[in-house]
């Protein structure tokens, strides 16, 4: 199991959000900072409220590292329209966050996971790299083995999710369709995620 697994809700407590919308995050219970007595929250100055912001997008995306996400926010930035949607697409795009979002896997963690270890395959040819850039019509699959992994059947059955409108899953066959890069209103998330904050971070 990697840190990044094993430090999952320690983000949540960090951030003081549940990030990812589930029901055994700690903050449900303790809305307070990490620590023997919790961390104050005091008022953040702008500079810590786009900090914040950048922190909720890159935790939730399983923790991507600061190196990865400049990568994209320069992407981003290069390409035409919104930068904050641009951000937001190329984010949705990962291989990881796809196979997440067709509820293959329970978490984004695991999502990782499955990818590293050569469980998915994208229009019928294995790929192992998380982030790995989904096109707009790619077919993502589960190899037919990786069907009976008891993390995969218990996401697939499981109710906490359900799946956007920008992707088409047949959960029988674990088998997907990415059919279009979302725009942020589009994307489920359990909490507010303030791209626009994340720009601003980065163009200081």
């Amino acid at each position: 199991m990697s840190k990044r697994i094993r430090s999952k809700y320690k983000i949540n407590r960090r951030l003081g959000v549940n990030l990812w919308g589930r029901p055994k995050s700690p903050v449900n219970t303790r809305d307070y900072g990490p620590g023997q007595h919790g961390r104050r929250r005091s008022k953040p100055t702008d500079y810590g409220t786009q900090l914040m912001a950048k922190q909720k997008l890159k935790g939730y995306y399983g923790n991507i590292s600061e190196k990865q996400f400049r990568k994209y926010y320069a992407a981003a930035v290069s390409r035409r329209g919104d930068t904050s949607e641009n951000l937001i697409g190329i984010l949705e795009r990962r291989l990881d966050a796809v196979v997440y979002r067709m509820k293959f896997v329970p978490t984004v963690f695991s999502s990782r996971q499955v990818v590293n270890h050569g469980h998915i395959l994208v229009n019928g040819k294995r790929v192992n790299i998380p982030s790995y850039m989904v096109k707009e019509g790619d077919v993502v699959e589960l190899k037919a083995k990786s069907m009976n992994i008891p993390m995969v059947i218990e996401a697939l059955n499981s109710s906490e999710r359900e799946v956007p409108d920008y992707i088409d899953v047949d959960a029988k066959k674990g088998k997907g369709k990415f059919i279009r890069t979302p725009k942020l209103e589009d994307v489920p998330y359990p909490v507010q995620m303030e791209p626009n904050l994340v720009i601003e971070f980065y163009s200081r």
